[in-house]
């Protein structure tokens, strides 16, 4: 498995609130991502929530694209990236 960072844009706000319907909607994404083999890791949002970037485990980036498709999700970019944190010294 490699990990990715994909980058989404939503013209209009990501349409994702904090409640039982927002937790519904995760639990869909990541039960339709599982039929690729995807992990959604997690994201971070703009505050303007016009742009997400998401971290991934996956086999590759296709995997990725046709778990978001299924999810109606956009994919701008998606980036494989590796852990650096200040901690790596020790």
């Amino acid at each position: 498995m490699s990990r990715y960072m994909v980058e989404r844009s939503f013209p209009g706000g990501l349409p994702l609130e904090a409640n039982a319907e927002g937790a519904q909607i995760c639990l869909t994404v990541i039960g339709n991502n599982s039929e690729d083999g995807v992990t959604w890791i997690h994201s971070y949002v703009t505050p303007d929530k016009l742009k997400t970037f998401c971290i991934y485990d996956a086999a590759n980036p296709e995997a990725i694209r046709r778990a978001a498709g299924r999810s109606s999700l956009p994919v701008d970019k998606i980036t494989e990236v590796r852990v650096l944190d200040p901690y790596f010294s020790r």
